[in-house]
């Protein structure tokens, strides 16, 4: 059996656990504003993942058109941010 460093042993877990999305979100949350800006990142209420798709939510509607009109520059970003293709799809709710 190879040894493996606790680092590697972590992201072998992760990889394989249920819990993968909510800490990509947790990520994702830390550095939304400098994502994004402060004023989005202020109206931003919650940042979800399931499988590959990232789940922005907001209630204030001229923010969602203009989430609308980035979500591939979102997409391009947050999977920059995680450091690997995880992000496919971008849901403004």
């Amino acid at each position: 059996m190879g040894e493996y460093s606790m680092g590697d042993a972590m992201k072998h877990f992760l990889n394989r656990s249920r819990i993968k999305g909510s800490i990509q979100a947790l990520q994702i949350e830390d550095v939304w504003e400098q994502i994004m800006g402060k004023t989005i990142a202020k109206y931003t209420e919650k940042i979800e993942i399931h499988g590959t798709t990232l789940y922005i939510n907001t209630t204030v509607a001229p923010l969602k058109q203009e989430l609308l009109y980035q979500k591939d520059q979102i997409k391009t970003r947050v999977n920059e941010l995680l450091g690997e293709y995880t992000v496919r799809e971008v849901v403004i709710r």
